[in-house]
């Protein structure tokens, strides 16, 4: 699925299982070995995809270790991000310079707890939820929202080395195209990144999942999701229906963190 959102340039793979703890290098392994069993199958399933899709770059194999914020540290010249949810696991990576950041998130797709939308989402995109929610009921517009702001800040951090608040980005989601852009507000944004102020991703659900996709090109090359060849995605009604955080805002954005 994932691939479906990304460039050629970004390779990806996925898996709709957990592959064993065992396979993880032992470097690897000591960065959740005072985890829970459900932390460690999802971390190292992770961590096997990202080695997959290194490989598809030509990376040789090794350990893929932890940023102190908890990230994966991507081997010289690679940008990456992981995801999990529920039943699915992925990885994509991409050649630097060339991309600046990648940016992947999946989750359930089911409703939002109570209350998490307005802790996420601007006035604006609180209208646009109700809007598309009316006029095009088969997707779960608020967890599309916040899996798509998810996608965002896992690919801004990488590429300015701060964080991104909720909201300080509005997310426009187009039922049609299944795009998705986004503004940076000025709050957020530095006088010598205007390349960061307009973003654009994709998203998709299927097999009861909703996943979303953003890539920030390097230096010099045109928006990376204006319209091109793989523009192909379309709109894919949910086969069923962690942003599943109750008692508010959410808080574990944006890094494959290694403790449970």
């Amino acid at each position: 699925m994932i691939e479906q959102l990304l460039p050629p340039r970004v390779r990806a793979h996925e898996v709709f299982a957990d592959v064993p703890v065992s396979s993880l290098h032992p470097r690897e392994a000591a960065l959740v070995q005072d985890a829970v069993e459900s932390r460690r199958r999802e971390f190292a399933t992770g961590r096997h995809c990202a080695r997959r899709a290194l490989a598809s770059l030509g990376v040789p194999p090794g350990p893929l270790l932890a940023t102190p914020r908890g990230a994966p540290r991507w081997p010289a010249g690679v940008c990456g991000a992981i995801t999990h949810c529920a039943g699915y696991r992925a990885a994509a990576v991409a050649r630097a310079p060339g991309i600046r950041a990648v940016g992947i998130d999946a989750e359930p797709d089911r409703p939002l707890p109570e209350g998490v939308l307005e802790a996420v989402a601007l006035p604006a995109e609180q209208f646009q939820v109700k809007e598309h929610t009316a006029r095009h009921p088969g997707v779960v517009w608020g967890k599309l929202l916040f899996s798509a702001k998810e996608s965002v800040y896992k690919a801004w951090f990488p590429a300015t080395g701060r964080p991104l608040g909720f909201e300080e980005a509005l997310i426009d989601l187009d039922p049609v195209s299944s795009t998705f852009r986004v503004r940076v507000l000025p709050t957020a944004l530095r006088a010598a990144e205007p390349e960061l102020r307009d973003l654009h991703g994709r998203w998709l659900v299927r097999h009861g999942i909703i996943v979303t996709a953003v890539v920030v090109d390097g230096p010099g090359r045109d928006t990376p999701h204006a319209p091109s060849p793989y523009d192909r995605t379309k709109h894919s009604a949910p086969t069923g229906r962690s942003a599943d955080r109750p008692g508010g805002r959410p808080t574990d954005r944006a890094t494959d963190r290694p403790t449970a």
